[in-house]
């Protein structure tokens, strides 16, 4: 079959790679009818996620048709139309009982590796690097999938595999960051990077009642598919950031505050060039220009909610001013299964179509150039969806 692998920093290519088979009881392997390019991918492409091996299959945004399944998966047969969540989850461990299925102890087979960095595991991921599990990814013709009794999610018919295909990710880590803000009526909530995880944030802001939100991001596209998402926009490069929003909150701050940008975060003041220096020669892993200024903007005894991707260590992190506001920090990998049912449902309702989001359709082989656009032209491509057949 043909696989998007990866070999290095801005290296990626297709190649033809065997065909997954089923290996455990609970297994599934499917048919991949689309996938996706997310915004995580580019930490991989930039070089910036460890332990990535060469010839290991990218992607985690897909879905498909099941083809074969495991003698103890029930309720998936042959022909089923199917979303995969990102993350592996086994369904059975304490998290996944309490509903945080990102965390689960059972479906990361490197999770030593993992307790070095952070002190503890969470679930495998699809596509991600050996640290959480080393498995392939489903920028692929096919894909096997763990434990497919727990997660993938059946497609009704009358919903395209365009609707469907953001409910394995950006979909759901969105309204998860939205929903980690606490939103009450009235609130107003700053939403920093509009590429597609913020178009959701913003969005789902609005689903969970926010009165308004304001979104920030440099790159004019992004901000007039935010502004058609009813958001007001600023540019988080103007020196004057933090004061406008201040302006624009009387005098307050937002009630809260969504870093949906992540580790890779630009700027133009001295802290972002001081990141970037330090990024260069690794003496730290992420530059938190986004959210530190996140932190600086938000009321007191707000929240700053945070579904960008981080992985290792910063410098200069404005605990003092998180602590002097009273302020509560929210983070993690989303706990898909937990939000998937319920948003396929507002799907079907007519209330959102997730398809809003894509700018770039491409055929498989078209991958590398998928990838070289997300990374160098984001002011014109805001998603990519590559179409396996």
């Amino acid at each position: 079959m043909k696989a998007v692998c990866w070999y290095g920093a801005h290296d990626v290519r297709v190649e033809s790679v065997r065909e997954p088979k089923l290996m455990n009881r609970q297994d599934a392997v499917v048919k991949v009818t689309l996938t996706a390019i997310c915004g995580s991918d580019l930490h991989l492409y930039d070089g910036y996620i460890p332990n990535m091996h060469k010839g290991d299959i990218l992607g985690h945004e897909f879905m498909g048709e099941i083809v074969e399944v495991g003698r103890e998966v029930n309720n998936l047969k042959a022909g089923d139309r199917v979303v995969v969540p990102f993350t592996i989850c086994c369904g059975r461990c304490w998290f996944c009982q309490k509903g945080m299925w990102a965390l689960c102890d059972n479906s990361n087979p490197n999770a030593a590796m993992c307790e070095k960095l952070y002190g503890a595991s969470g679930a495998g991921l699809f596509g991600y690097s050996h640290i959480y599990g080393g498995f392939a990814g489903g920028q692929a013709q096919y894909a096997r999938v763990p434990f497919a009794d727990v997660g993938p999610l059946k497609i009704p018919e009358g919903v395209s595999d365009e609707q469907a295909l953001f409910l394995s990710d950006i979909f759901p880590t969105g309204y998860m960051a939205a929903e980690n803000c606490g939103i009450q009526p009235g609130d107003v909530v700053a939403v920093w990077g509009c590429g597609p995880v913020g178009q959701f944030a913003i969005r789902s802001a609005y689903m969970l009642g926010a009165e308004r939100v304001i979104a920030l991001d440099r790159f004019p596209a992004r901000l007039e598919m935010a502004r058609r998402g009813k958001a007001e926009t600023l540019d988080y490069e103007d020196a004057y950031v933090i004061e406008k929003l201040l302006e624009m909150t009387g005098g307050r701050g937002p009630d809260a505050c969504i870093d949906a940008v992540g580790m890779e975060a630009h700027g133009k003041a001295l802290d972002e060039i001081y990141d970037r220096a330090r990024q260069a020669v690794r003496l730290d892993t992420d530059r938190p220009h986004a959210l530190r200024q996140a932190i600086q903007a938000c009321r007191k005894g707000g929240t700053v909610s945070v579904p960008g991707a981080y992985g290792g260590v910063v410098d200069k992190f404005p605990i003092g001013a998180a602590f002097a506001k009273g302020l509560t920090l929210r983070m993690g990998q989303t706990h898909v299964p937990r939000y998937s049912k319920t948003l396929l449902e507002r799907i079907v309702a007519g209330q959102i179509d997730p398809s809003f989001v894509i700018t770039h359709r491409m055929g498989i082989d078209d991958a590398a150039e998928g990838y070289r656009s997300f990374r160098w032209q984001p002011e014109e491509c805001i998603k990519v969806v590559l179409n396996p057949s």
